[in-house]
């Protein structure tokens, strides 16, 4: 029987052992800022898919990467060792791209902003192409053409 409150609880506590086991288990003063953003562990506590964002620049990252994946095997040992559970489950390093994405989304929600501020601001100055009421009124009984 699967238990998913079971999973989500192991989640939490890989990523804090990982987070943890970074700078312990990594000696390597290359290894740049990494924040651990998110793990999903499977329902069979089997496999557990760790998200992770670095900040700096592409060749930072690129290091930063080579480095987790150099060392997964150790960061593994080190979660196992503290998990206490009958099986380890094996952990695989995603880079997460949610950050990126979201400062992408802000800077077009700005501009989309911005757009719709100009908009605004040609629609309080415009005026009627025709006259104030283009429908036809129906004629009075006394009036003619």
């Amino acid at each position: 029987m699967v238990d998913v409150a079971r999973a989500r609880r192991l989640a939490e506590r890989i990523k804090v052992l990982v987070a943890e086991s970074l700078d312990r288990v990594i000696k390597d003063p290359d290894l740049g800022m990494v924040t651990i953003t998110d793990v999903r562990v499977t329902p069979d506590l089997q496999h557990a898919t760790v998200f992770y964002s670095v900040f700096g620049s592409a060749s930072e990252i690129a290091k930063s990467q080579e480095l987790i994946t150099r060392n997964t095997g150790r960061l593994r040992g080190e979660v196992g060792r503290h998990l206490q559970i009958r099986l380890t489950p094996t952990l695989e390093f995603i880079i997460d791209e949610v950050p990126v994405t979201a400062a992408a989304l802000n800077d077009l929600l700005a501009e989309a902003r911005a757009r719709d501020a100009e908009v605004a601001k040609l629609a309080a100055e415009a005026k009627f192409a025709g006259e104030a009421n283009p429908y036809r009124e129906p004629r009075a009984a006394g009036e003619e053409d």
